[in-house]
C-alpha cells in the first residue's frame, strides 16, 4: 500500500495516546513504522536491517528482552553490578520505596537525587539540594505520580520497561565538576561485548536545554563528522581524556559482554569511575544526532541472532 509522505505524517501526528498506547502493547511493529516513517520519511528495513537503528530496532521487536527488564530497571540493576564483582562502581543507594508514605525524609542526607527507577531521566529526576528547606507533602506528590505512570514502554514500544515493578530510589548527588553546568556522561556504546566509541554529553539543560555532545574514538580522537548538531545536541567542547579510560572501558566490557549491543553509561568524578546506566534502545532506536554513515558503521558490526 503506499501512502503519501503529507499523508502518513499527519495519520502519526495526529494519533492519539490511547491508540499508541495499544498499537505499542499489541503491534508494535506497526507503532515502530509508523513513528519511524514519520521521523525520517522512509520505512525502516526490518528484514534486513542494517545501520544501528534498524538494529536495535529489530532486536527490541523480535529478540529475547527478557534480561533487558531487570538491566534497564535502575534498581535492580544494582544486583547486576553486584554479581559481576563491579559494586564499587555503584553511586551510594540511600533507600527504595514502593509507597511515598514509607520515605522518612527526617534520615535522608540533605543533598541527593531521587530517581523513577522505570524513568528514562527525563522529568523522572529529582535534584534536592537542601532536603531541610523542601515541601515534604509536595515532594510525596510528585514522587507518588511517578509510581503510577501508565504508557510505559508502550509508546516507544520498547519492551524492556513494561515489566519494572515501579519504585522510587534515593541515591547520593555525585558533585559537577568544575567549570561545568552538569555531570559529564560517558556513554560508551558496546557492541559484541567490546567498546566502539565514546560518546559524550556534557552541558546538559545550559541556555534553556539540550546538551554539549562530542564522539570520541577509543584513542580519545574527536569526532565531530560522525553528529549531526541540533540545539538539542549541540556541538561540545573537546574534553581531557580520562586518566582511567581503559578502566572505564574494562568496565563496560564486563557489562556489556553477553549483549550484541548496549550503551554503557558511565560517570568520572575525580578519577572515581561511576555507573550510570545500561541503555539498550536510545533514543528507541530513532537517532537523528548521528550521520547515515556513521548509523551503517555501526550497524554493520553487529550480528544478529
Amino acid at each position: 500500500m503506499n501512502i503519501s509522505t503529507n499523508k502518513t505524517y499527519s495519520i502519526v501526528f495526529a494519533l492519539p495516546i490511547k491508540i499508541c498506547e495499544y498499537l505499542g502493547r499489541h503491534y508494535p511493529v506497526v507503532l515502530v513504522k509508523l513513528r519511524y516513517f514519520w521521523k525520517f520519511k522512509k520505512m525502516p528495513n526490518l528484514k534486513e536491517p542494517r545501520d544501528l537503528n534498524e538494529k536495535i530496532l529489530w532486536l527490541k521487536l523480535f529478540s529475547d528482552t527478557t534480561e533487558w527488564t531487570e538491566l534497564a530497571d535502575k534498581y535492580r540493576v544494582r544486583n547486576y553490578l553486584e554479581k559481576l564483582g563491579l559494586g564499587d562502581f555503584l553511586v551510594e543507594l540511600y533507600g527504595h520505596w514502593t509507597n511515598v508514605n514509607d520515605i522518612d525524609f527526617d534520615i535522608l542526607p540533605n543533598s541527593l537525587i531521587f530517581k523513577a527507577n522505570n524513568g528514562d531521566g527525563k522529568g523522572t529526576n529529582l535534584i534536592i539540594s537542601d532536603l531541610k528547606k523542601e515541601n515534604k507533602e509536595r515532594l510525596r506528590k510528585i514522587l507518588g505520580k511517578w509510581l503510577v505512570r501508565k504508557n510505559i514502554g508502550d509508546l516507544s514500544a520498547e519492551p524492556q520497561y513494561k515489566g519494572i515493578p515501579p519504585c522510587i530510589i534515593a541515591e547520593e548527588l555525585l558533585p559537577i565538576p568544575e567549570n561545568c553546568h552538569s555531570l559529564i556522561d560517558y556513554k560508551i556504546w558496546c557492541i559484541e561485548g567490546e567498546p566502539k566509541y565514546v560518546w559524550i554529553c556534557s552541558d546538559r539543560d545550559k541556555d534553556g536545554g539540550g546538551a554539549d555532545v562530542m564522539t570520541y574514538d577509543l584513542n580519545w580522537n574527536p569526532h565531530p563528522e560522525f553528529s549531526v548538531f541540533t540545539s538539542e545536541y549541540r556541538h561540545g567542547k573537546l574534553l581531557p581524556k580520562p586518566k582511567n579510560l581503559d578502566q572505564m572501558f574494562d568496565v563496560a566490557r564486563s557489562l556489556s559482554a553477553k549483549f550484541h549491543q548496549v550503551r554503557v553509561d558511565l560517570y568520572n568524578i575525580n578519577g572515581k569511575i561511576y555507573f550510570g546506566e545500561l541503555t539498550f534502545t536510545s533514543q528507541g532506536g530513532m537517532m537523528d544526532f548521528y550521520t547515515p554513515e556513521f548509523l551503517l558503521e555501526m550497524g554493520e558490526q553487529i550480528e544478529l541472532p
